[in-house]
C-alpha cells in the first residue's frame, strides 16, 4: 500500500464572524486540492496563552484555588493567563504569578515547554514556565472578576494529585508533564 501524503489546505476566504472578547471568531473558507473538497471552519482566534510552575526553594509548588465559569466549579491550578499584546510570554508569566500569588523568583522563569491547546479550531499557543526558589515578595493584585486561594503544595504530590483528578485542568497538567520530563525530581 502507498503511503498517503496529507496536505495543508489552501484558504480561499476569510472572515469575521464576531468578537467575543477573549476571542475572535473567523469564518474561514478552504480547499483540499488533493482529496477536492472545501468547507467552511469556525476557528477561535486568541492572544497566546501562559503558565508558570512557581516552586519554593523547600520544594512545595504555589498553586491556586479559582471558580471556573465554564464548568462551575472550583479548580486547582498554577498561575496563567493571557499575554498582552507587545508583552513577551516568560514576562507574562511572571506577571500573571506575581499578580495572583505575590510570589516571584529572583531570576527569571524557564521555558518548560509550548503547545497548542486545540489546534482543530484554536490558533493561540500556550506557554509553559517554572520559577525556581519563589518567595512571597507581594500582594495579590487580582483583576475585577478573580477571586483566587493560594496553596503550598509538596512538590511530591503533585503527580498523585493529578492521577487521582484532584489537578485535572489540561493546561495546568501539560505544564506538569514537561516539568518532570525536564527535571528528574
Amino acid at each position: 500500500m502507498p503511503e498517503k501524503t496529507v496536505l495543508k489546505w489552501d484558504t480561499i476566504e476569510r472572515k469575521d464572524a464576531g468578537d467575543l472578547k477573549i476571542f475572535k471568531v473567523s469564518q474561514v473558507r478552504r480547499r483540499n486540492s488533493q482529496l477536492g473538497k472545501e468547507g467552511t471552519f469556525v476557528v477561535l482566534n486568541s492572544s497566546a496563552w501562559v503558565n508558570i510552575i512557581p516552586l519554593t526553594e523547600d520544594n512545595k509548588v504555589i498553586m491556586i484555588e479559582q471558580y471556573r465559569q465554564g464548568i462551575d466549579e472550583l479548580t486547582l491550578e498554577v498561575p496563567g493567563g493571557i499575554v498582552e499584546a507587545g508583552e513577551e510570554p516568560k514576562d507574562a508569566g511572571e506577571r500573571e504569578c506575581k499578580e495572583e500569588t505575590g510570589y516571584a523568583g529572583p531570576g527569571n522563569a524557564i521555558l518548560l515547554g509550548v503547545n497548542q491547546p486545540n489546534p482543530a479550531f484554536l490558533d493561540n499557543l500556550c506557554y509553559s514556565y517554572v520559577w525556581f526558589d519563589c518567595r512571597k515578595l507581594y500582594e495579590q493584585k487580582l483583576d475585577r472578576h478573580e477571586d483566587i486561594r493560594v496553596i503550598e503544595i509538596p512538590l511530591k504530590d503533585i503527580k498523585s494529585m493529578i492521577l487521582e483528578g484532584r489537578i485535572n485542568h489540561s493546561l495546568v497538567m501539560d505544564a506538569f508533564f514537561y516539568f518532570f520530563l525536564r527535571y528528574d525530581i
